[in-house]
């Protein structure tokens, strides 16, 4: 069995309970050297082959997996986050079952939420926004026409945008293209969780400056949206006039 597994924004302490039991399981463990905190891997018994994906290739990676498969043994993938979000796992899962092997994913605390919680963010204020849009640039990847940040941003969703913080000149052209005000609040939450971690407040306009002047050019969420501002309504859900299904509202 190959156990594709979350290991969670950055703190080793932040794995969930049933990914550190698969992780001081495994005979074979795959990870995301880029990304995944190396501190993980002092789960791993004694014996166990560790393979640093970041040096590999899909096939390579392949290979270690579907040979650990062949002498019954038990793998685990770790990738960084949540595999759901930017994890690369479909073309890995799809060559598994084209081989006959077993797998099962074991969620992670996405980068995204890490990141929310170092602002203390809430993505869906009442008056403000109620839907989260998790994007990217085009790059080396290409992004469908009709994802296009400048198309996204008319929305006026929260955002949070991955893999671009490289690139904010163009993240700032695209989003004042869809429309967005440059006053817009904004962040850029670099390594959520690590120590290293650095909490960057601005506005769309002094993106790119602000990451420039902190060294930030890689590793980052970038946060867009009122949601990051002062003003917001309150949850209806604990207003004293609001009835529900364990309490009558007042008049």
């Amino acid at each position: 069995m190959v156990h594709f597994v979350g290991a969670g924004p950055g703190a080793p302490d932040l794995i969930t309970l049933r990914g550190a039991r698969l992780l001081a399981e495994a005979d074979v463990v795959v990870y995301a050297g880029s990304l995944v905190n190396p501190a993980l891997l002092e789960r791993c018994k004694d014996g166990c082959a560790v393979y640093n994906s970041a040096v590999m290739t899909l096939d390579e990676v392949l290979s270690v997996l579907l040979d650990a498969e062949a002498a019954g043994k038990t793998s685990v993938r770790l990738h960084t986050g949540d595999p759901a979000l930017y994890g690369a796992i479909r073309e890995q899962t799809d060559a598994l079952a084209a081989h006959g092997v077993a797998w099962d994913v074991t969620p992670g605390v996405s980068s995204l939420f890490g990141a929310a919680a170092a602002l203390g963010a809430e993505f869906t204020l009442p008056g403000v926004s109620q839907s989260l849009v998790v994007t990217r640039l085009a790059g080396r990847t290409d992004v469908p026409e009709g994802e296009r940040l400048r198309s996204l941003a008319r929305h006026g969703a929260s955002m949070a945008i991955f893999l671009s913080a490289g690139l904010l000149d163009r993240v700032r052209e695209e989003l004042l293209s869809g429309g967005l005000p440059g006053d817009t609040p904004a962040a850029v939450v670099y390594k959520a969780t690590w120590p290293e971690e650095k909490v960057l407040r601005c506005t769309v306009d002094s993106l790119p400056e602000t990451a420039e002047a902190a060294g930030v050019r890689k590793t980052a969420i970038v946060f867009v949206g009122r949601f990051l501002g002062a003003e917001y309504g309150k949850s209806r859900l604990y207003d004293p006039s609001f009835t529900t299904e364990y309490r009558r509202g007042k008049p």
